[in-house]
């Protein structure tokens, strides 16, 4: 075969790839843009994964799974041929598939374990369960050295996380959990940046986590030093991973901390209690120029500025930290930094430790920096008159539909739209979509208007203890833009 017939050849495939990617994509004829631009479709394969709970024989854990019905650019609700599948499955060669599966959008499903050697789960959803597919585990530790309500919502791999708010000070237990989703193995590097900097680990890098399988690593046993508040960045090499942190505090309980968004200049911190005793702020900034923030707290009615905390001056690669106390003051806020006005913006990581209750009833949480809901954002696991949104607005007013829907043991969808004012913080709890007291998923729209940030908080109170976990709400990234593809013959000729 001539060199010109391999061209020839390699063109038709070419041809046949790109016209097949616009069909098979899924979506209506009727909603398919002009030639030549770009449409949002439904993405078609979603990865989660699970760190293992407590170790607690005390602990009892619930794992729940929900998938939005996801609307088309034409309005309608196609997302592919196929009804899909979604399954949470422990992290294993012969992995062991938790039941019961999800089996259609706009349903959550639960699934609860005692085990004390629960382990990590790694959950694929596809097909029309794949658009927004969010899993979370909530934790139960009612006595003992971890007590505490611990939440995390399972996590998307990648090869890079920030963490704000980690600590290797005496009385503080905080493990990294990393899990990988794929065969082969994933080699991660930790980096631990203290006050002064950089801090010196002894085994921080290339630690190699198991192809389909976890690691757990105690900070306190990669640098010397005692530090109460720490940031941890985690560089994969190879690969890719989930990372979360379990932080266990022997006069605060324990509880989940989730990755930070990525560096920005501006970062919101949607959702502190209305009861908050104590608030920490830590802060830290990963490049070689210092950073000069401006600090305000967006409450139900504007922003304010914290009295003796307007601003909070971040050494380059240091770690720069801010008591806030009783910050909210009895009415729930988010916590805003912006760009002083002295020098150039310099991007930031940050993350606040809340604290509510007080003496031996305390029991505390972490609530990252969160990414904007660009479209759309969903919490699998929700309790009637437990759960709490916060959504915040800042320079434009923003208009919010929010839904619940139901759980297995039925019950009806039901949404509401709210306004959220600009520089406001606006609190509510949604409205039980599930019969009886189940489990119920939450998902939050922006319909118009400017950035929405939002966190869900979830209180379970116990024994006079005051015990929650809040969970940031970042954008689900649902959908992709595909450029639009049709047949041309006519390149052959050219």
């Amino acid at each position: 075969m001539n060199r010109s017939t391999l061209s020839l050849a390699g063109a038709v495939v070419v041809l046949a790839v790109l016209t097949g990617a616009a069909s098979l994509t899924g979506g209506d004829d009727s909603a398919a843009a002009p030639a030549g631009s770009a449409v949002r479709l439904p993405v078609q394969r979603s990865t989660l994964v699970c760190p293992a709970p407590s170790q607690s024989e005390f602990a009892d854990t619930t794992y729940a799974s929900f998938t939005p019905v996801t609307t088309t650019e034409g309005g309608g609700t196609g997302t592919g041929s196929g009804t899909g599948s979604a399954q949470l499955a422990t992290a294993a060669d012969k992995p062991t598939v938790l039941s019961p599966p999800l089996k259609q959008p706009g349903r959550t499903v639960t699934y609860t374990t005692e085990k004390t050697d629960a382990p990590a789960l790694v959950g694929t959803a596809d097909g029309s369960l794949a658009p927004g597919w969010a899993a979370g585990q909530t934790t139960v530790v009612d006595a003992g050295p971890g007590r505490g309500l611990l939440g995390t919502s399972c996590l998307t791999p990648d090869s890079e996380f920030w963490f704000s708010g980690a600590s290797t000070a005496d009385g503080r237990q905080d493990y990294l959990h990393l899990v990988d989703p794929d065969d082969a193995p994933a080699v991660v590097d930790i980096e631990l940046y203290g006050k002064d900097g950089l801090l010196k680990t002894s085994a921080g890098d290339g630690i190699t986590v198991p192809g389909k399988g976890s690691t757990p690593v105690l900070l306190s046993t990669l640098a010397t030093d005692k530090a109460a508040d720490l940031t941890v960045h985690v560089v994969v090499r190879s690969g890719r991973v989930g990372a979360a942190v379990q932080a266990t505090d022997a006069s605060h309980g324990a509880d989940w901390l989730p990755p930070s968004a990525e560096p920005a200049t501006t970062l919101v911190m949607p959702g502190i209690p209305a009861d908050a005793t104590s608030v920490q702020l830590v802060a830290f900034a990963p490049g070689s120029d210092d950073a000069d923030l401006t600090v305000k707290l967006a409450t139900s009615t504007g922003q304010i500025s914290p009295a003796g905390h307007e601003t909070l001056h971040v050494k380059a690669g240091m770690t720069a930290s801010a008591a806030l106390g009783d910050i909210t003051k009895g009415d729930a806020g988010s916590l805003i930094l912006t760009p002083g006005n002295l020098h150039a913006p310099v991007p930031v990581v940050a993350g606040l430790r809340i604290t509510r209750g007080t003496g031996s009833k305390q029991e505390f949480a972490f609530l990252p920096a969160t990414a904007a809901i660009d479209t759309r954002a969903s919490v699998a696991d929700n309790r009637d008159k437990a759960a709490t949104l916060a959504l915040t607005a800042l320079k434009e007013e923003a208009r919010v539909k929010v839904t619940s829907w139901p759980g297995a043991a039925g019950g009806t969808a039901v949404s509401r739209t709210v306004e959220v004012k600009a520089g406001t913080t606006l609190s509510l709890q949604p409205v039980a979509a599930t019969a009886g007291k189940g489990s119920f998923a939450v998902t939050v729209e922006r319909l118009s208007g400017g950035s929405v940030y939002a966190s869900r908080e979830l209180a379970l109170p116990l024994n006079g203890v005051p015990m929650f976990t809040i969970q940031p709400l970042p954008d689900d990234r649902g959908t992709v833009e595909v450029p639009k593809a049709e047949s041309d013959l006519t390149i052959l000729g050219k």
